[in-house]
């Protein structure tokens, strides 16, 4: 079994909503198991700017699935909440990206971990830190410390997490 970071982002449609079924779809995914998540956050666009804020989220699966494996069954979720990739940093009904996959180092064009631009970006970096503080993303550090380096602004706890957090 392996540590996986899943990010959760969705701003179409009652986009609480579809993350929190989402967190369910990934809590019924085969040979995973869901082992917390953080709290949901509003937050800005990041690229394409014309578009309605963000629900983000991340969360923690210990999964037996490979890093392959688990990006194909996540578009899989993706499209089964209807998402169309119409153009780069569309609005979306939900979008699903690997993070992390334990200390995993892939450099491919179907999948690049860690994550390469995880470190830029606070609507990722804060909950992370929110559920794995003491988490090492790739060379940049530890996530808490990459969280409070970064323009956190446009994003805002909506709502507390209850589930227990798993530190790494």
């Amino acid at each position: 079994m392996s540590l996986a970071y899943v990010a959760l982002g969705s701003n179409l449609e009652q986009p609480a909503d579809q993350i929190r079924a989402a967190l369910a779809a990934l809590a019924a995914l085969d040979g995973s198991q869901l082992l917390s998540h953080s709290s949901l956050y509003l937050t800005t666009p990041v690229g394409y700017l014309d578009q309605p804020d963000f629900i983000n989220a991340v969360a923690l699966l210990e999964t037996a699935l490979t890093p392959y494996q688990l990006l194909d069954a996540l578009m899989q979720i993706e499209a089964g909440f209807g998402r169309e990739r119409s153009f780069r940093n569309a609005p979306r009904l939900l979008d699903l990206d690997v993070l992390l996959y334990q200390d995993t180092v892939l450099d491919d064009p179907q999948l690049l971990l860690p994550h390469p631009r995880m470190h830029q970006r606070a609507f990722v970096m804060v909950p992370l830190a929110e559920i794995a503080p003491g988490q090492q993303v790739g060379e940049h550090g530890l996530a808490a410390d990459i969280a409070a380096a970064l323009d956190c602004a446009g994003v805002v706890r909506l709502e507390s997490s209850a589930q227990p957090r798993r530190q790494a």
